[in-house]
């Protein structure tokens, strides 16, 4: 699992009137948790953007005034009109003891279903997973280079080492669709097909 490295200052107090001047002064609030006490922090925008602009998940490195931490982002909350980070939570990662996290997918291999006129759907870009944190891969491959038209990909298709997926077994990660166009030709030339027999049939009865 890749890693990165941040920063951050606890936060001497918890109120609403120190939450709205740190936004003011561009610091996202943070929460540690998973810890015998949660730690209440602030992050600078610039530094937490290096985790939400990405696909990839990170083991964060964190620096809260000069106490190492070693952490796993679980969730950020928005400003419904702004996009603004609000908040953030972390996870403190202990050793031996698994977390819930998301991997990016890397989607692999020319698609024969794809070449033949079908249209690719990816319907999954980052897969809910649980394990220990030496055991999380930087992405999880997903070979597509066997999907033909009308196939998927799904959850239960996946092999991975000491892992468990959080998603539904069934929840399908890639497919490949029949394309309009190739339909709409099929069924013309059904059509067209039909109409010649009905001739044949029709100038056979009229010798």
């Amino acid at each position: 699992m890749k890693q990165v490295s941040l920063s951050g200052s606890l936060r001497e107090n918890v109120g609403k009137k120190d939450a709205k001047k740190n936004r003011r002064e561009g610091n996202v609030l943070c929460v540690l948790y998973g810890g015998k006490d949660q730690v209440h922090f602030v992050m600078k925008k610039l530094e937490f953007d290096k985790l939400i602009f990405t696909r990839d998940s990170f083991l964060v490195n964190l620096d809260i005034d000069g106490k190492k931490y070693q952490a796993v982002l679980q969730d950020v909350q928005y400003h419904p009109v702004t996009d603004l980070v609000l908040h953030a939570d972390f996870l403190l990662v202990v050793k031996g003891k698994p977390i819930i996290t998301s991997i990016p997918v890397n989607f692999e291999g020319n698609v024969p279903g794809v070449m033949a006129g079908g249209r690719l759907v990816k319907k999954m870009y980052n897969i809910v997973v649980k394990g220990l944190i030496e055991d999380m891969p930087d992405f999880i491959k997903v070979d597509m280079s066997k999907l033909k038209i009308g196939q998927s990909i799904k959850i239960n298709d996946l092999k991975l080492e000491n892992l468990d997926c959080q998603a539904d077994g069934n929840a399908v990660i890639v497919m490949v669709k029949t394309a309009r166009s190739v339909v709409e030709l099929d069924e013309e030339e059904g059509e067209e097909g039909e109409e010649g027999e009905e001739g044949t049939e029709g100038e056979a009865t009229e010798e």
